[in-house]
C-alpha cells in the first residue's frame, strides 16, 4: 500500500494553497528551483514569496539538478524539509547533507535496467530513493518491472508518467510513494480537479 504522495512542479499560490488545505498529512510538495529547462521552474524571488506560507504537516521539497553551493546558500533559509538531488555524486550529497542539515531524496533517472543498479552507490547517503524517467523535464515513463525485485534499505518514491486517476495500490507493490507532476496538469498548468481526484 502506498504511504503517501508527492505533487511536484508547483509554481503558483492558488495550487499550493489548495494542496495544503486539502491534502492529508505528509504530502510532499516539490518546487523546481534551479532547472530553467523545466516549464515548472520558479525564479528565486517568486519562490521565496510562494513559500511564505503555513505548510501545516506537508513536506516541502527543493528539486535541484546538480546545484552549486552558491545557489544552496541562497535557498538555505527557505522552509524546505528535503532536497531532491539529480546528477550528484555520493560525496557531493554527503557535503550538502552535512552543511545544510536537510533530508535527501536521491533522484536516479532510469532508462534501462542497468540504471537501477546505481542505487547501491547512494545507500549510505540518501533518506529516500526516487526512481524517475530519463526525461525528467517531461512526463515520460520507465519500465517499472525493472525495480520489482530490488531490495532497498530506504524508502522508494517513483515518478514518470503516472496518471492522476491510476490505481495507486498497484504502485504500492513496488514503492512507498508516488510522485506526479505532468499527470496533474491540463495544457501545461496544474489542474485542481485532477489534484482533487488524485488526493482522494
Amino acid at each position: 500500500m502506498i504511504k503517501g504522495c508527492k505533487i511536484c512542479g508547483v509554481s503558483d499560490s492558488k495550487t499550493l494553497n489548495f494542496i495544503i488545505n486539502y491534502s492529508p498529512p505528509h504530502t510532499f510538495i516539490g518546487f523546481i528551483c534551479n532547472y530553467p529547462k523545466s516549464p515548472r521552474f520558479i525564479k528565486f524571488d517568486k519562490l521565496k514569496k510562494l513559500l511564505d506560507i503555513n505548510k501545516k504537516k506537508n513536506k516541502f521539497v527543493a528539486v535541484l539538478v546538480k546545484p552549486n553551493f552558491e545557489f544552496l546558500e541562497k535557498i538555505k533559509n527557505l522552509p524546505f524539509d528535503y532536497y531532491q538531488l539529480y546528477d550528484c555524486t555520493p560525496d557531493e550529497i554527503i557535503s550538502i547533507k552535512k552543511i545544510y542539515n536537510k533530508k535527501i531524496i536521491t533522484a536516479l533517472t532510469i532508462k534501462e535496467k542497468s540504471d537501477v543498479e546505481k542505487y547501491t552507490l547512494f545507500s549510505e547517503v540518501t533518506d529516500i530513493y526516487l526512481f524517475d524517467s530519463k526525461g525528467y523535464e517531461k512526463s515520460e515513463a520507465f519500465d517499472h518491472t525493472f525495480i520489482e525485485d530490488i531490495k532497498l534499505n530506504k524508502e522508494l518514491m517513483i515518478a514518470g508518467n503516472i496518471k492522476y486517476n491510476a490505481d495507486l495500490d498497484n504502485y504500492g507493490k513496488i514503492a512507498d510513494y508516488v510522485d506526479l507532476s505532468g499527470g496533474l496538469e491540463t495544457s501545461g498548468l496544474k489542474d485542481l480537479s485532477k489534484i482533487k481526484i488524485f488526493l482522494n
